[in-house]
């Protein structure tokens, strides 16, 4: 009686081969994904260049709201003029401007978009003691995320090292960011808020919309 070989493929109940696993669906799936990942990229990127039409005027009044109100919370007391004298040095009140981009389909392109800007106010404070800048900080970090911020991040400095507190909102088209640096007993801060159009830009404009904006004085507010 000959010996039996075991078979090199199983018979389905037509009589036909049937296949261990189909090559087709592997490539099928390939394709789903680099669709996905197309879609997210472009749904992502779609938007980017989607900004409101706002004067820069009014964009620059929401910036110094954003730093008025940390400068309140942190409790300082002292005027600060518009301007600065020294930059890292003196006090600081500015407005400064700067273009947007656009990433394009892919969000891989980076190309200004003609007549957005995005606004952000600077201010600082020399003779600020570790007492004041540590406690100051450290209520405004629990204030900005009980109002909705993100705390991206807290850095308590130890001795001699600085003090640094990074916070977004909006999946980041506004951020506000504080240091504190020990050493010179110096606070910078900044608030940027998110790009507009600017309504009144023409093409052949240079430059970013808003560049020629002047803070008010920063100063104490009477809190409720």
């Amino acid at each position: 009686m000959p010996e039996e070989t075991a078979p090199t493929a199983t018979s389905t109940a037509s009589g036909r081969p049937s296949s261990v696993g189909a090559p087709g669906c592997g490539c099928a799936a390939l394709v789903v994904f680099v669709l996905v990942v197309v879609v997210l990229l472009v749904s992502g990127s779609w938007g980017s260049t989607n900004f409101p039409r706002v004067a820069p005027k009014d964009m620059a009044a929401r910036a110094f709201q954003r730093s008025q109100d940390a400068y309140d919370v942190m409790g300082f007391k002292r005027t600060v003029k518009p301007g600065v004298e020294k930059i890292g040095v003196s006090t600081e009140n500015t407005f400064d401007s700067g273009f947007c981009y656009d990433g394009g389909m892919l969000g891989l392109e980076d190309k200004t978009v003609d007549g957005a800007y995005r606004l952000s106010h600077t201010w600082a404070l020399d003779h600020v003691p570790a007492s004041q800048a540590a406690s100051g900080l450290r209520h405004l970090r629990r204030h900005l995320k009980d109002s909705g911020w993100k705390v991206t991040s807290f850095r308590e400095g130890g001795r001699g090292q600085d003090w640094d507190l990074f916070v977004q909102r909006d999946d980041g088209a506004e951020r506000m960011s504080f240091t504190w640096f020990p050493d010179r007993e110096y606070l910078t801060a900044g608030a940027t808020v998110r790009c507009a159009y600017d309504p009144a830009w023409k093409a052949g404009d240079s430059g970013p919309a808003g560049d020629h904006e002047t803070p008010p004085v920063l100063r104490p507010t009477q809190r409720d």
